[in-house]
């Protein structure tokens, strides 16, 4: 089979499309046979080496979609045929024709679920599914999305318009258009001076960027407003004072680490996948990459170039 190849840390450069042997699967594994794999900035900071050792040479990528065509010792006879997703979890090897993958932690596809949008859902959907619950959005709620464009920002955009709420959007040049035909009520380039010009009452941000963005964003909140803390895209947090907290009665929450496990990933993995096959989730994904050009897809997605999930497409 062919699979991305990376011998050491460093640029998107370092990802090789290389054949490499089949992979077998082991007892309660399942090979899949990948119709697409997902794309995240995690994956691009794994490969920088800011998530921990990894046994090199690796294959990245931590969610894939496709058909089991393979399996393991003590995996029941009903797997092999069926349209899947999983995460793979910390294990990796999603950017391949082929991959193995736990049989706890697969999912089970319905026919008019693509599996584009299935690897769309499994890793970002059940992280989406962790910050509403934190959120707790209402219809009395206006809603400031930041990275608004992007696999997560699209869907809290989605679901603020599903409960009633007004929802504002923050991207950049040409992905506007694409934050208010998600269904927002007004898109703003934030890379702009002044861009919270005029902005005041939120109630509610969902803050992925941090940085100066996230501070810019805290002012913009009325009192009682909250601001929910799931990234630092900008690649610092948002700094947050006590002060500014006083001064209008706000409050500031992280909707990530042991936060995002309290209900278990599984569990949140299935309410994810149910709101995607129920139409409540409907992921913007990128027009898909080839799997030979996952070096191309790392590029992108660092420079802020697409709009949406980024897939490999083997």
């Amino acid at each position: 089979m062919f699979a991305i190849r990376q011998y050491e840390f460093g640029p998107a450069e370092n990802l090789r499309f290389e054949e490499v042997p089949d992979p077998e699967p082991a007892a309660g594994q399942v090979r899949i046979t990948v119709a697409a794999a997902g794309v995240h900035l995690v994956d691009t900071t794994i490969r920088k080496g800011g998530f921990g050792p990894v046994n090199f040479p690796m294959t990245p990528g931590r969610e894939v979609a496709g058909v089991v065509t393979a399996l393991g010792g003590g995996v029941e006879a009903e797997w092999l045929g069926r349209r899947v997703v999983a995460h793979l979890g910390q294990a990796n090897g999603g950017y391949a024709e082929l991959a193995v993958a736990n049989v706890e932690a697969l999912h089970a596809l319905p026919d008019d679920v693509s599996f584009e949008a299935a690897v769309a859902m499994i890793g970002t959907g059940r992280t989406v599914v962790a910050v509403l619950d934190t959120a707790k959005l209402t219809a009395d709620d206006v809603v400031l999305v930041t990275s608004a464009a992007g696999g997560m920002g699209a869907l809290f955009v989605q679901e603020a318009r599903n409960v009633g709420a007004r929802v504002i959007g923050l991207a950049s040049g040409e992905k506007l258009d694409h934050v208010v035909d998600n269904g927002a009520d007004a898109a703003i380039d934030y890379t702009r001076p002044g861009w919270a010009s005029g902005l005041k009452d939120m109630t509610v941000v969902l803050d992925a960027v941090g940085g100066e963005v996230g501070e810019t964003a805290l002012r913009t909140l009325g009192p009682g407003g909250r601001q929910i803390i799931y990234g630092w895209a900008s690649g610092e947090m948002t700094k947050i004072s006590t002060e500014a907290l006083f001064a209008n009665s706000l409050t500031a929450t992280v909707a990530l680490g042991p936060g995002l496990l309290r209900r278990g990933l599984r569990v949140l993995e299935e309410e994810s996948m149910a709101g995607l096959a129920s139409g409540r989730f409907v992921p913007s994904i990128n027009p898909p990459f080839a799997l030979s050009d996952a070096a191309k897809a790392h590029e992108a997605l660092e420079s802020r170039a697409t709009a949406g999930k980024v897939v490999l497409k083997p």
